[in-house]
C-alpha cells in the first residue's frame, strides 16, 4: 500500500471519526438547546475558524511542506530551525487572534443581527458567545504547528491520535456543560452555548497533551538524524521565512473557503430572508444549512481533508525530486479516491435527506429541513474537490494559484448571494455556495493541467463507471425507502429505521459492484484482504 493511501486511511479514520462526533454530539445538542442555540453556535464559530487560519497564517501545512523538502535532501537540522521559529511566531499570532476576535465580538454581532426582533438571538448574545470561544485561539496555532511539524515526517499518528483526543474531550463538556446549565442549574440556553464555545479551548489543552507525550517519545529519534547528517544548507533565519510564508500564504486561504462562504451567510442571510418577507423562517434554515445540516455535508469531505494532508508530503517529495511519471500517477490516485468516496456518499445523503435530518435532529419541520439537505449534499463534492485540488497545487509549487481561484469564487458568492437568497430563501445560499466552490475547483483543475501537463482522461473514464455505479445503488436506495415506507411509519424512529436499512442496502451495493469490477483495488492501489476472505475471491 502507498504511503499516500497508508496516510490517507490514518488521517481519514481520525478526521472522520472526529467529524462523525461532531455530528454525533448535535443530536443531544439540539435536544437541549434547539434551532437558535445551534444558529448561535455556528454565528460564534465561524469568525473563530477564520481567525483561526490567519492566527495560523498557513503555518503548520508550510512546516509540513518545507520539513518534507529539506528531510528528501538529507538536512533535518533546517527543518528543526525552522520548527522553533514557526513555534515562537505561532505563539505570538495566537495571543494576537484571541485579543483581537474578544474585543471585536460587539462589533462582528452588529454585523450579523441588523434587527434586534428578529426571533430569540440578540446582538449581545453574539457577542457573548464569540467572545467565550476566542480563548482557544491562544493554543491552538502553537498546537497545530507540532502537528505539521511531525507530518512533515510522514507522521500522521500525531495528527490522528490528537484529532480524535480533542474533539472527545471538546464534546464531552459541551454536552455536560449544557446539561447541567439548562437542566441541573435552570439557566438558559444562551449561557449554555457560550460554555459549549468555550469547550473548544478544553479540548485544545488535552490535544496539547498528546503532542507533548509523542514529542518526548520522538525527540530522541529527530536527534540522531540531526547527528548523522552529513551536509546541512547554510540558510538565514529570513530567507527560511521567507520561503516559509511563499508556502503559506495560499494555505491560509484554502483553510479559510468554508468559513468565509459561511461568513458571507451571517452578514447576509437574516437581512435578505426579512427583507423577502421570511424573517420567521431565517434562523431555523440557517442552522439548517450551516450548523446541522452542514455538520452532514462535510462528513464525506473529510476524506479530502485526510488525502490533502497525507498527500502533500510525498507530493513535494516527487516534484523535489523531479519524478513527473511518480507525480502524475500520485495526482491521478488522490482525485480518483475523492470521486469513489465522496460521490456515492453525496448522491446517498441527497436520496436520504428527510430521513437523515429527521432521525438525527428531529422532525420539526422536516419537508424544509429535508428538502434544503437535499440541494446541500452535492455541494460536498465540490468542497472535498477544492481541497484536494488546492493541496495538488501547492505540492507542485502553484500555490499561488489557489489564492485566485478562491478569490474568484468568494467574489461569486459575495456579489449574488443577497439576490439568490431574496429569491429562493435559503436554498439561494446553497446556490451561493455551489457556485463559489464549483468555480474555485474548475480554476484549480485547470491549473493542474496547464502546470503538470496531467491528462484527466483516466479520471473520467473511471467517474463514468462510478456514475454507473451510484446509478444502480441509487435504485436500489429508492426501491428500499419504497418498500419500507408501506410499513414504517413516518416517526423519528422510523426514520432511523429506514435510514439504516438503506444506507446499509445502497454501501453493500456499491461496494460489491466497485469490488467485483475490480474498480475498488484499482484507485486504491493493492487487493483489499478482507473483501478476499469475505467474497471468497
Amino acid at each position: 500500500m502507498s504511503n499516500i493511501v497508508r496516510g490517507t486511511i490514518l488521517l481519514t479514520g481520525a478526521t472522520f471519526l472526529s467529524k462523525l462526533l461532531g455530528m454525533v454530539y448535535v443530536i443531544p445538542f439540539n435536544s437541549l438547546v434547539g434551532a437558535t442555540g445551534g444558529t448561535l453556535f455556528s454565528l460564534a464559530y465561524t469568525p473563530y475558524n477564520i481567525f483561526i487560519s490567519i492566527s495560523t497564517v498557513g503555518v503548520p501545512l508550510a512546516v509540513s511542506k518545507f520539513v518534507s523538502k529539506y528531510n528528501a535532501v538529507g538536512d533535518y537540522e533546517t527543518g528543526m530551525r525552522m520548527f522553533r521559529t514557526g513555534m515562537r511566531l505561532m505563539v505570538t499570532t495566537g495571543i494576537l487572534a484571541f485579543f483581537v476576535l474578544f474585543f471585536s465580538a460587539d462589533l462582528l454581532a452588529a454585523g450579523m443581527i441588523t434587527s434586534e426582533n428578529a426571533e430569540a438571538i440578540s446582538r449581545t448574545d453574539v457577542a457573548f458567545v464569540i467572545k467565550m470561544v476566542s480563548f482557544a485561539l491562544i493554543l491552538i496555532p502553537a498546537m497545530s504547528i507540532v502537528r505539521g511539524f511531525f507530518q512533515g515526517y510522514h507522521s500522521m499518528g500525531p495528527t490522528a491520535l490528537s484529532q480524535v483526543m480533542e474533539q472527545i474531550v471538546r464534546i464531552f463538556f459541551i454536552l455536560a456543560g449544557s446539561f447541567v446549565i439548562v437542566n441541573v442549574l435552570g439557566g438558559s440556553i444562551i449561557a449554555a452555548v457560550g460554555f459549549s464555545t468555550f469547550a473548544a479551548f478544553l479540548g485544545a489543552v488535552a490535544s496539547c497533551v498528546v503532542l507533548w507525550v509523542y514529542w518526548q517519545k520522538r525527540k530522541p529519534y529527530m536527534d540522531r538524524q540531526r547527528k548523522q547528517q552529513i551536509y546541512m544548507y547554510d540558510i538565514r533565519t529570513r530567507d527560511m521565512l521567507k520561503e516559509l510564508f511563499r508556502y503559506a500564504g495560499p494555505f491560509v486561504l484554502v483553510g479559510l473557503a468554508t468559513p468565509l462562504y459561511q461568513l458571507i451567510d451571517q452578514f447576509t442571510f437574516e437581512r435578505a430572508m426579512v427583507a423577502s418577507g421570511r424573517e420567521d423562517l431565517w434562523s431555523f434554515t440557517y442552522s439548517v444549512v450551516n450548523f446541522y445540516g452542514h455538520k452532514l455535508v462535510i462528513i464525506p469531505v473529510t476524506i479530502a481533508t485526510g488525502l490533502s494532508l497525507a498527500i502533500l508530503p510525498e507530493m513535494t517529495k516527487a516534484f523535489t525530486q523531479k519524478n513527473n511519471q511518480l507525480l502524475k500517477k500520485q495526482i491521478n490516485q488522490a482525485l480518483q479516491i475523492v470521486m469513489f468516496l465522496i460521490l456515492p456518499a453525496v448522491a446517498g445523503l441527497s436520496l436520504l435527506s428527510t430521513e437523515a435530518y429527521g432521525a438525527l435532529f428531529g422532525l420539526e419541520q422536516i419537508k424544509i429541513s429535508g428538502e434544503l439537505l437535499a440541494w446541500y449534499a452535492p455541494v460536498g463534492l465540490f468542497f472535498g474537490l477544492f481541497t484536494v485540488t488546492s493541496s495538488i497545487l501547492q505540492g507542485v509549487n502553484q500555490q499561488r494559484f489557489a489564492v485566485i481561484s478562491l478569490s474568484a469564487g468568494v467574489l461569486a458568492k459575495l456579489l449574488l448571494n443577497i439576490q439568490l437568497i431574496y429569491m429562493f430563501g435559503a436554498k439561494g445560499a446553497i446556490l451561493g455556495t455551489a457556485l463559489a466552490a464549483g468555480i474555485a475547483t474548475v480554476l484549480n483543475l485547470w491549473c493542474i493541467r496547464s502546470a503538470t501537463h496531467f491528462s484527466y482522461k483516466p479520471l473520467a473514464k473511471r467517474t463514468i463507471l462510478i456514475l454507473i455505479f451510484i446509478a444502480i445503488m441509487s435504485g436500489a436506495i429508492v426501491l428500499g425507502k419504497y418498500l419500507l415506507g408501506i410499513a414504517v411509519p413516518e416517526t423519528r424512529l422510523g426514520m432511523m429505521l429506514t435510514l439504516i436499512v438503506c444506507v446499509c442496502l445502497g454501501g453493500f451495493v456499491y461496494l460489491w459492484l466497485a469490488y467485483a469490477s475490480t474498480l475498488l483495488e484499482r484507485v486504491l492501489g493493492n487487493r483489499i484482504r478482507f473483501l478476499d476472505k469475505i467474497f471468497r475471491r
